[in-house]
């Protein structure tokens, strides 16, 4: 599906206002609201709407600390690699994981209430998980911004 100038102003407005009506959307983008609707059930069907979300703040839900754990594993092999890619699905408090290249073969985004709580995690999950030769746990001190908006 081409993405005109049309979708790229809904796909920006429905990132960032996701529960805007149909008829505050369409005036938004210049359309009628049944041309906005069809438009927008379009970019459903073709996935490039994946999902609608509530994004929730962090600190209120006692998730106020992020870590980065970069993981080495013992081999590449595809096993290995399947083995902790079905594994790391598993962890709640896992958010993001990323197949790297460069030093480390994962990246890991975490999210925990504090310390203790990410002690708690890589002792019963992280360190547990299969194939792991090493880890590595960057705090991040603080958020300067976060988006989950994509640039289109």
């Amino acid at each position: 599906m081409k993405i005109d100038e049309i979708d790229r102003r809904i796909l920006n407005t429905l990132q960032r206002t996701g529960r805007i009506s149909n008829a505050d959307l369409a005036e938004t983008v210049n359309l009628s609201p049944s041309a906005c609707h069809r438009r927008v059930q379009q970019l459903e069907k073709k996935k490039i709407i994946k999902d609608y979300v509530a994004l929730l703040d962090a600190r209120e839900v006692d998730r106020k600390t992020t870590v980065f754990v970069e993981i080495t594993l013992s081999g590449q092999a595809d096993d290995v690699l399947d083995a902790f890619e079905r594994e790391v699905r598993l962890i709640p408090d896992v958010l993001e994981c990323h197949l790297m290249a460069g030093t480390a073969d994962y990246v890991l985004k975490v999210v925990a209430s504090d310390t203790e709580d990410f002690a708690r995690i890589h002792r019963r999950y992280l360190s547990r998980l299969p194939g792991v030769a090493q880890l590595q746990s960057n705090f991040a001190l603080r958020t300067v911004f976060k988006t989950t908006a994509l640039p289109i």
